[in-house]
């Protein structure tokens, strides 16, 4: 039966709605680069039922008007204690950009679809509006954009090496990572009277002191100070250096300070909080969300990204697949922070009451989908590691993946009386499930698959392989491609036994560092032998704090520190990404010419046939004589 609402249901989005609560000053303001959806899957909404559920006032500025007189920056006056600034669950340039730095024409987290109603670099634009119109009111940044860009950092999109955030923005503090944990603990300083100024000492935060400054004593670790911004502009090998400790220190339990020199300022990053207990996820996405975008939407259409999720569900966060070109890691953690059955299974109670449910969940999921629950079985070497994936360059023997209470967790929802189908749309961890690789698993992997495919899967299985090339899969953290071909014969035997045609759907990127031109001929030729003609494809895009993108900017690797080549112009990268369409025959003939001056006339048979370009040839050389003859 569905739900009656009130607008009074969703956090205030207008000074109207702030006065029908009976409000006359906010505590926080949110500004944030998304139209505002009351669901556990954006983090403005999370942050908002938070801050809400810590008994404050907060009201949210979504997508704000950054070109006109500013009005929407001042609708609701000064908070009493910060501005919370977001640019929204996407990098601002991921949302407005390809891969080769074209506009995009829609905005998947606006109504409608719409673009330009976000700036490019919005985090930093709209802390500056901040400063400018209210100076004396603390500023704290965070989301995906503030997170990734917490120390130097490459930016693609200006071809430029950035200082921290924090320089650019002019915030005061900065939370990274998923930020339930620093916000809780600010808040209760803040309640306590602490000024902003004298916060120093919350865990997953980032703020700035004078460069000549000491830096204020942190209990419980020691202090890694890395190469100044200045050194990494003059030397790219210091850069890549610094990388290593930035992401090792992102992705321990028991993590060091990091200190780097910016301009006239020392950037301090404390470590990050140990991961989130079953009871604080719980706690997280049991808050009292609608799950709906705010009415005031309801004309300018639908939100894109919100249709996509409306009908799933996020069982845990976290990845500890440590991907080369990927930041899930760099901002939830590698460790898995999982829900309980009990509140997965409230939220499934949740979706079903929705008005349009029509019985299909459209994702029991999370960043990868098996790693639900799957967690180190003595914690103490856990606590201990450095290892930025516990999955590559082998699976850690201390890692515990059975995958029963997955299996388990699917079977109940397929019980639930409203649910016809709950479907895993995330990608699932191939590697996982693969004897060969996985060499400790036991048969709760062979149970978990045939789970998957006889139940959970509409008929395409999303995996991600990524390249078949061993030497750049080796810098992606991928396993040997020869993985894929055991668990596609896997697949396909299971498929087979229950009577099913269902598809798989690889996905594969080209121009990742490391990867060459002849890397690409093979993969084409290779999967084509596998009878795929692939779909999901993409060119590497370097966005910031992945080890990719590190490579990419200075040609080094930062864990060895060796030169890797990098495909970085437009032609390079297009003589990369048309293997992927060998079946097109606007590419063959490049294809053709660029594989026969390699010397690989045996890849032209396979990718394209032995008679192909022969009639062509003949034409042409026909049509020569005739010419010659005149």
């Amino acid at each position: 039966m569905a739900i009656t609402r009130r607008v009074t249901d969703w956090l205030p989005i207008t000074k109207k709605e702030v006065e029908m609560r009976g409000w006359d000053q906010l505590d926080v303001v949110i500004v944030s680069g998304d139209a505002y959806v009351d669901h556990p899957a954006f983090g403005t909404a999370v942050i908002g039922r938070i801050i809400e559920s810590e008994g404050l006032k907060v009201g949210i500025i979504p997508q704000p008007n950054w070109r006109d007189d500013l009005r929407d920056f001042k609708k609701f006056g000064k908070p009493r204690l910060f501005f919370g600034v977001t640019s929204g669950c996407m990098d601002s340039m991921v949302n407005h950009y390809t891969a080769n730095k074209r506009k995009r024409s829609n905005d998947a987290y606006t109504p409608g679809g719409e673009p330009n109603f976000r700036p490019d670099y919005a985090t930093v634009v709209y802390s500056k509006i901040l400063k400018e119109l209210y100076p004396d009111v603390p500023v704290v940044i965070g989301g995906v954009e503030a997170s990734l860009r917490r120390v130097t950092h490459y930016d693609y999109w200006s071809d430029e090496l950035k200082p921290s955030i924090l320089l650019d923005s002019e915030a005061d503090l900065l939370v990274y990572g998923m930020g339930e944990q620093p916000l809780r603990e600010l808040i209760r300083l803040l309640k306590k009277g602490v000024p902003m100024d004298q916060i120093q000492n919350i865990a997953q935060t980032s703020y700035l002191i004078p460069r000549k400054s000491d830096a204020p004593a942190y209990d419980g670790c020691e202090t890694i100070y890395l190469s100044s911004h200045e050194k990494c502009l003059r030397d790219k090998k210091a850069y890549a250096k610094n990388f290593k400790h930035v992401e090792q220190e992102s992705n321990r339990l028991q993590a060091d300070r990091i200190i780097q020199a910016a301009s006239d300022y020392q950037i301090i990053i404390n470590p990050p909080y140990y991961t989130m207990t079953e009871q604080e996820m719980d706690q997280s996405f049991d808050l009292p969300y609608t799950r709906l975008p705010h009415p005031k939407y309801a004309k300018r259409g639908n939100i894109p990204a919100y249709e996509m999720i409306k009908f799933s569900i996020n069982m845990h966060r976290g990845c500890f697949g440590g991907c080369s070109f990927c930041t899930i890691s760099a901002h939830q953690g590698k460790f898995i922070a999982s829900r309980s059955e009990e509140s997965i299974m409230k939220e499934v109670d949740k979706v079903t009451q929705m008005e349009d449910f029509k019985g299909y969940i459209s994702d029991l999921g999370g960043p990868s989908a098996n790693m639900y629950k799957l967690k180190g079985k003595v914690q103490s070497i856990c606590d201990r590691c450095v290892s930025p994936s516990c999955i590559h360059p082998v699976v850690c023997s201390n890692l515990d993946t059975d995958h029963t209470p997955m299996t388990e967790l699917y079977k109940k929802v397929d019980k639930h009386p409203q649910v016809k189908k709950a479907f895993v749309g995330s990608g699932i961890r191939y590697d996982l499930l693969v004897k060969d690789y996985n060499k400790n698993a036991n048969d709760s992997i062979d149970t978990y698959m045939e789970q998957v495919v006889s139940r959970h899967v509409s008929g395409r299985l999303k995996v991600a392989p990524e390249h078949t090339s061993d030497d750049t899969l080796k810098i992606m953290r991928k396993p040997s491609f020869k993985h894929f071909h055991q668990f596609k014969k896997k697949f396909d035997q299971i498929n087979q036994k229950l009577g099913l045609k269902q598809q798989l759907i690889p996905y594969f990127i080209s121009s990742h560092p490391g990867c060459e031109e002849q890397d690409m001929a093979n993969l084409a030729a290779e999967t084509k032998d596998m009878g795929f003609k692939l779909e999901q494809v993409q060119d590497f895009t370097p966005t910031p704090m992945t080890v990719a993108t590190v490579i990419y900017y200075s040609g080094y690797h930062p864990y060895t520190l060796k030169p890797t080549y990098v495909a970085k112009t437009e032609k390079q990268k297009q003589n990369q990404h048309m293997f992927f369409f060998w079946h097109k025959k606007e590419y063959q003939h490049r294809i053709k010419d660029k594989l026969l001056n390699k010397g690989r006339g045996d890849l032209v048979a396979k990718l394209l046939g032995h008679t192909f370009g022969k009639k062509e040839d003949r034409n042409r050389s026909f049509s020569k004589k005739r010419k010659s003859r005149r």
